[in-house]
């Protein structure tokens, strides 16, 4: 499973069923990245043991995104039942002092994609006359 493809079909979607099929697959996704976590981590916070390493930067550039996702669908993508340690994960790695200060924020980020969604939507608009 190809993720951030995957990731992009939600965003994309022109229907309930399309996006609903596609957030299906975000969901699989993140099942694989909890199992993914608990072999990586072995019981220690991030992917790489006890402190932030290059996958939890690969990672962690999609959280903001994923809250995104979730807010605008009105559903919680890192939820404490469904993946645990992922959603652990993610609060621990946003609430690090590396990361913290320089996490967007969701509300902004909603703000930016939906700035992005009206210029595509004008350019698509303009290329069709």
């Amino acid at each position: 499973m190809q993720w951030f493809p995957t990731f992009h079909e939600v965003v994309h979607a022109t229907d309930e069923e399309t996006r609903a099929s596609a957030i299906e697959k975000v969901k699989e996704a993140l099942d694989l990245f909890e199992d993914a976590f608990i072999k990586c981590s072995k019981g220690k916070p991030f992917f790489s043991g006890d402190k932030i390493g290059y996958l939890d930067i690969v990672l962690g550039s999609f959280v903001g995104w994923l809250r995104v996702v979730g807010k605008i669908n009105n559903l919680n993508l890192l939820s404490s039942e469904k993946t645990p340690n992922l959603s652990a994960w993610a609060d621990k790695f946003c609430a690090h002092d590396a990361v913290k200060d320089i996490m967007p924020k969701t509300d902004k980020l909603i703000e930016f994609a939906n700035l992005m969604k009206a210029k595509f939507q004008a350019a698509a608009a303009a290329s069709q006359s």
